[in-house]
């Protein structure tokens, strides 16, 4: 999946990283608990609460505001966790890094401001046809507002985007593509280096939604081009509530500010508000100090483990979940790309997803049902819902093995009715 070579470790010892997360030690119902529903939200190892802990009974005070040793020990931890942010994902600046509250935050804070300053009445947003509703909404709602229109790019049966359809809607009408790296429904890989650069010949600037890319492979935003990258601290071993907007300062520079309030401005009278500079125009009010800090010490963890170790973990859990998946009579998984990452998402030809769910969480078995944000996918293959395991590195063959037992389980509880 990873569009940027990155060295691989080797011998990572994945059962001695398990247990970094306690959570998962527990039972539900009465059996031990099989976390798989990790697109929807990770799980947070120990070492990460305890920092988020520390913060609270030590260090807290606000940010960016005050003299005294307490709010300068705060700010500077805070601040810590743009650089390594930066390093991450490999941004050019420091300041091309935005806090927000999370992927959809940072989404909508592109489409108003981005919106605003570069996108009139008759032109076109491209979207593809299986994105999350946080990168279908904001889109709809500055489209509405200015007078533009929501093209989208349709997928085959494979759920992959249909590259001659996404070529013939470029158009010098074309005001920004914005596209998922990892589709949260299907779990297909777009192409998105690809994308870019064909919407570049245009020069049409391109954001990717990465909820679902950033916590499974390394990204490079230089590498990719991108000029926005939006993701989530909580889908990657961190904390809800915090998130990131990459953006090229080019784009940024010119963008206006998102909300008013404390920390964005630079003077205000009644007369006249000068701005404050990227990134901190984009940063009204107290933000989520404790979570920014724990996404540091989240960012410290995953670069120790390795991103490509994890991709190449989560890719051998994928194939082989896909093969016993298959092997179940009347099973069919919604998402059938050669580049997928992290996702199965499944039906039975007699059973509803919700029933599949329920009767898994009653053998202790955590999965997501429903449209997953994603009505638009959902009628794309004409399916009310699906059933979706997500995997994460901390999931071993164990628990596939434990999820194919529930689903059969299921089906034996439904012939027998």
């Amino acid at each position: 999946m990873a569009e940027a070579a990155t060295k691989t470790k080797q011998n990572v010892d994945f059962s001695r990283i398990r247990e970094q997360f306690p959570v998962l030690s527990q039972e539900v119902k009465g059996q031990p608990l099989v976390y798989l529903d990790n697109a929807a939200s990770s799980q947070m190892p120990t070492r990460v609460a305890d920092r988020i802990d520390a913060y609270h009974r030590n260090e807290h005070a606000n940010v960016h505001r005050g003299i005294h040793t307490l709010s300068q020990k705060a700010t500077d931890a805070y601040e810590e966790t743009r650089k390594k942010v930066q390093q991450f994902i490999n941004a050019e600046h420091q300041e091309e890094i935005i806090y927000t509250t999370g992927t959809t935050d940072s989404i909508n804070l592109v489409a108003h401001s981005f919106g605003d300053r570069f996108i009139d009445e008759g032109d076109e947003i491209l979207i593809s046809e299986i994105e999350h509703h946080a990168n279908i909404v904001p889109w709809q709602m500055v489209a509405e507002r200015k007078g533009a229109k929501v093209q989208v790019i349709p997928v085959n049966d494979d759920g992959d985007i249909i590259w001659d359809e996404y070529v013939n809607l470029l158009n010098e009408k074309t005001a920004i593509v914005a596209v998922g790296h990892v589709s949260n429904a299907l779990g297909t890989v777009h192409p998105v280096k690809k994308m870019i650069a064909k919407a570049h010949e245009y020069e049409i600037p391109v954001l990717v939604d990465g909820a679902q890319a950033v916590p499974h492979t390394p990204v490079d935003v230089q590498d990719l081009s991108a000029d926005f990258y939006a993701f989530s601290a909580h889908k990657m071993c961190g904390p809800t509530g915090f998130g990131i907007l990459y953006g090229k300062k080019q784009y940024l520079d010119k963008m206006p500010p998102y909300r008013g309030g404390g920390d964005m401005i630079d003077k205000v009278s009644f007369e006249e508000t000068t701005y404050n500079i990227t990134p901190h125009k984009f940063e009204a009010g107290t933000p989520p100090i404790a979570a920014g800090i724990g996404f540091g010490e989240t960012i410290s963890f995953l670069e120790e483990v390795g991103m490509q170790n994890i991709a190449d973990k989560e890719h051998q859990l994928l194939s082989y979940g896909t093969k016993q998946l298959q092997s179940i009579d009347g099973i069919r998984i919604i998402g059938t790309s050669q580049e997928k990452a992290s996702v199965l998402s499944f039906v039975h030809n007699n059973i509803h997803a919700a029933d599949i769910g329920t009767i898994l969480d009653q053998q202790g078995i955590a999965i997501r049902t429903g449209h997953h944000c994603a009505q638009p996918t959902m009628r794309r293959f004409n399916v009310p819902a699906t059933a979706r395991a997500s995997l994460s590195f901390y999931n071993t063959k164990d628990d596939i093995d434990r999820l194919i037992e529930g689903i059969k389980k299921a089906i034996s509880i439904f012939n027998d009715s």
